[in-house]
């Protein structure tokens, strides 16, 4: 009842331009700054420590880098794109008036979106890794080999627009109501962040849900060399597992899970 009302109040006193533009581009900041910048924290202060993936921590000037330029990048590449692509939703059916879609549905359009997502994503992060594009392109995100929270959206802008495709491609073919739209990009959001906090706790997402890669399976791929990395996968990581990309990975946890199980017995 309350996102009725709530929604009711945005149509009322917005268009839907200023609601799927400039409300979607505020939505993002906050949301990506609210969940990203405590990681900043937690490095500085060394809370959480026991957690963290990568004993190396970035430095304050690393960090204010990445801070700066993710304003430019989003100022001057997310907020045109979502301009820039406002038509095309509206000519595919998006809307934000009322009645407000069922839950059945928003969950269903979700869940295609991940699905979609996930393939995408899969088979461009996997082009950026030949060896021109990454050169050119891709090395810039690689740039933080330890990542944190914010890195997730340090990247080239073509990158941004190239693999921001994968995130865009199903809301733009299915034309949703705009409350899906933002809480598909909220939940997106939310878990590329993780993906690239730097820490692997007992209350995280990949501990319960199966599939899902999460910060211990992306953190992985930012430690390695470019050409041997593998782990592409976005969100779930079937497209890993079909394709093989994910051995290396597989190889260092039952290493890993042997030392502890030896490690036990010795104790």
């Amino acid at each position: 009842m309350s996102s009725f009302f709530a929604m009711q109040y945005l149509i009322t006193h917005f268009s839907d331009f200023q609601l799927a533009c400039l409300g979607s581009f505020f939505l993002h900041e906050s949301v990506f700054f609210l969940a990203g910048l405590p990681f900043i924290y937690f490095e500085r202060a060394g809370f959480l420590s026991k957690y963290k993936i990568q004993s190396k921590n970035n430095t304050t000037a690393a960090q204010e880098k990445c801070i700066t330029r993710l304003l430019l990048y989003h100022f001057g590449v997310n907020l045109p794109v979502m301009l820039a692509s406002y038509p095309v939703f509206r000519f595919m059916g998006m809307r934000s008036s009322l009645p407000l879609p069922s839950w059945k549905v928003i969950s269903t359009q979700i869940l295609f979106y991940f699905i979609i997502e996930d393939f995408i994503f899969y088979w461009g992060h996997r082009v950026l890794h030949t060896k021109w594009l990454y050169k050119h392109v891709h090395s810039v995100h690689h740039e933080y080999a330890t990542p944190f929270g914010l890195t997730s959206e340090y990247a080239h802008p073509a990158e941004i627009l190239f693999l921001g495709f994968a995130t865009i491609f199903g809301p733009a073919i299915t034309g949703p109501h705009l409350i899906t739209l933002w809480l598909w990009m909220v939940l997106r959001v939310l878990e590329t962040v993780e993906a690239h906090c730097g820490y692997h706790c007992p209350w995280s997402l990949s501990n319960f849900l199966p599939l899902y890669g999460g910060a211990d399976f992306h953190d992985y791929h930012h430690r390695l060399i470019y050409t041997k990395s593998g782990n592409y996968s976005s969100t779930f990581v079937y497209m890993d597992w079909i394709f093989g990309t994910d051995k290396g990975y597989r190889k260092l946890k039952e290493l890993k899970g042997s030392g502890d199980e030896v490690e036990g017995k010795l104790i």
